[in-house]
């Protein structure tokens, strides 16, 4: 009978614990993480530290995600957290907070510093340690005798959402220039006060190494990308069979949405684009407010972040089901166009070599064919021209970082080929874009089973979608 309080002891801690609910995905091995570690020691060499700060916690009722360096080094899903590596024994430190159990017991349990044996297994880092205890190792391990190591650290904005470099700084410079705001980025903030309170070191920026690390993905963040535009590819033919005069860009918008979602998918990878007509003109429409009409063309835009990996997928269709004349004129052109890239894409040739020779092809395109608008000889001419059908690359963020183009291509670059043409006179934008990998044998195209050609985008539209299915009460203009 002695037992018996332990026992009911134990079964009221289990009624009124909250569930171990860890939002932790685990997509890498650990091994894959120490040595992505192991490049950032060699590149630091051994008179330095790195420290690479996580993302702040959420400010309200809010998904929260990792910043993508903290996130490609660690694999920890936890806000305010910071990354420590000693370039001189080559150990890796991880600083997180305490468990909150107040907040996890309305939201689940997050990785802390209590949780050293998790977090070890799920990083590899050497320690886990408290958060308020950085700044005492700092002194302890790096300051006390002479030499002083430098400290790197990122100084680029940090990618936590629907964000990319690109975004970022016009985002910063628009802060900077506001008068009445001009508050410095948190990377800023995080120089500064390395800068006011240990003056000792040397700080230098960690960026550059990291976006060079980032240009080549592994088999398993291949993986991860590959999954992202299946999805992204399937909510595309969703929303065109959902399209149809009357309907709203939105709408379509959230048939594709609910692909993504019910997929796996729980982030947009970026803000999506649906423009009908001449909203496609603007290149980066994103009100998708307007009712599709009859005669127009759409552009969609739209992929989703996959557990921290995006792709970037468009397609363009016709409203009422078919390509008219005109449209198959331009539309044909772009179709040339991709075939014409994807015909000199394999590991080796640069991107500019690609760029050159696929435009001589579609320069004897644009010679040979009978144009039937002046203004669209015009536009594939400059198409021609253009040298931007190969933009960026893609993984953690859709505008990835690093340079891809100062090289050969190299098996594992991911990227996507995005031919297009602007008419002008029109205001009309055609283009189509897929996110590729290169292979030992070429290349893999991850949408490659999304219709390109005219004839396979009609045969989709004329498949029910599942707005077709719901009530008319779903249209509510």
């Amino acid at each position: 009978m002695r037992f018996m309080p332990l026992l009911l002891g134990l079964l009221l801690f289990l009624l009124i614990s909250p569930p171990k609910t860890l939002a932790q995905h685990q997509d890498f091995t650990a091994d894959e993480f120490t040595s992505r570690r192991a490049q950032v020691v060699e590149a630091i060499g051994p008179n330095a530290i790195a420290v690479i700060q996580g993302a702040a916690d959420v400010d309200g009722f809010k998904y929260f995600r990792q910043s993508s360096s903290l996130y490609y080094l660690t694999g920890i899903e936890t806000w305010h957290s910071y990354l420590v590596l000693d370039g001189r024994s080559g150990r890796s430190s991880l600083y997180l907070p305490h468990h909150d159990p107040g907040r996890e017991r309305s939201e689940g349990e997050t990785l802390s510093a209590d949780d050293v044996d998790a977090v070890i297994s799920i990083s590899g880092v050497d320690e886990v340690l408290p958060i308020e205890q950085m700044g005492r190792d700092w002194v302890y391990r790096y300051l006390v005798r002479s030499p002083h190591p430098a400290l790197y650290t990122p100084f680029s904005p940090a990618e936590t959402g629907t964000d990319s470099r690109d975004e970022l700084l016009r985002y910063r410079a628009n802060v900077t220039n506001d008068p009445w705001d001009g508050r410095p980025s948190r990377e800023g903030a995080f120089i500064g006060l390395i800068h006011e309170r240990y003056p000792q070191f040397e700080v230098r920026d960690l960026s550059p190494t990291l976006d060079a690390m980032r240009v080549v993905k592994s088999p398993a963040e291949i993986a991860l990308i590959r999954r992202a535009s299946e999805l992204a590819g399937e909510g595309l033919m969703e929303a065109m069979r959902c399209t149809q005069s009357g309907v709203m860009e939105y709408q379509i918008e959230s048939c594709a949405r609910f692909v993504h979602q019910a997929g796996g998918a729980r982030r947009d990878a970026y803000t999506a684009i649906v423009a009908g007509g001449t909203h496609a003109f603007m290149g980066h429409y994103h009100d998708n407010d307007a009712p599709l009409a009859d005669g127009d063309l759409v552009l969609m835009d739209f992929a989703p972040e996959y557990r921290y990996y995006t792709s970037d997928v468009t397609r363009v269709w016709p409203v009422d089901g078919t390509f008219s004349s005109e449209q198959l004129e331009l539309y044909l052109f772009i179709v040339a166009y991709r075939e014409a890239l994807f015909a000199e894409l394999h590991s080796g040739v640069t991107v500019e070599q690609v760029i050159n020779r696929s435009a001589a092809v579609m320069q004897r395109y644009v010679d040979e064919h009978k144009w039937s608008r002046e203004v669209y000889r015009e536009a594939a001419q400059n198409a021609v021209a253009f040298r931007g059908h190969m933009q960026h690359p893609v993984g953690l963020a859709v505008h990835d970082v690093g340079n891809y183009k100062s090289t050969p291509l190299r098996v594992g670059e991911v990227f996507a080929v995005d031919p297009m043409m602007w008419v002008r006179p029109e205001s009309l934008y055609v283009r189509t874009e897929d996110v590729v990998v290169i292979t030992e044998d070429g290349f893999e195209n991850f949408t490659d089973f999304l219709p390109v050609e005219p004839g396979a985008i009609e045969a989709v539209m004329r498949e029910d979608g599942m707005l077709g299915r719901l009530s008319d009460g779903v249209r509510d203009r």
